[in-house]
């Protein structure tokens, strides 16, 4: 995986003890955070982690390093991002520099009646449907007549 701002790499204390002094050299410490490791990129298929982190060496040149270390040693990645806010801590907001127009009126308030349809004045259109509780024993949905057995003329099959 490539961060965009890489990866802060959280070691379990025993892992740090038993790295010793060969991981010192690449572990930064923060007093908000803790102990981690920063790298570039990190690959997590496997039994171990891979990171790559880029620095120089103190004759200048550029330096691109390479570790593994076994999965069970790390307590958990992070990925470091900028340019956003995250995180539990506090925040300060900028107000927004531009004012949307106002595209429409205003809402009606609330116990103003809903419109579905425009008002065409009472009963115009109007039908009234009958109510039915369902059809009637001996007959089927249509009223037809049924015959001993619960057969209808409708459910019978044709000659």
């Amino acid at each position: 995986m490539k961060g965009r701002d890489g990866y802060a790499v959280f070691f379990f204390p025993q892992a740090l003890e038993a790295l010793g002094e060969a991981i010192k050299p690449y572990i930064q410490d923060n007093p908000v955070v803790g102990q981690h490791l920063s790298c570039d990129e990190i690959d997590t298929g496997g039994g171990l982690i891979e990171m790559t982190m880029k620095g120089r060496m103190p004759t200048g040149e550029d330096v691109t390093l390479e570790m593994m270390v076994p999965a069970s040693m790390v307590r958990m990645v992070v990925s470091r991002q900028s340019g956003g806010m995250f995180g539990f801590g506090p925040r300060t907001y900028d107000e927004a520099t531009t004012v949307l127009p106002v595209i429409a009126a205003p809402a009606p308030p609330a116990a103003a009646p809903a419109h579905a349809v425009p008002d065409a004045g009472p009963d115009v259109g109007a039908v009234e449907a009958p109510v039915t509780t369902g059809p009637d024993v001996g007959t089927d949905v249509a009223g037809a007549p049924a015959d001993a057995t619960g057969s209808t003329a409708a459910n019978k099959p044709s000659p």
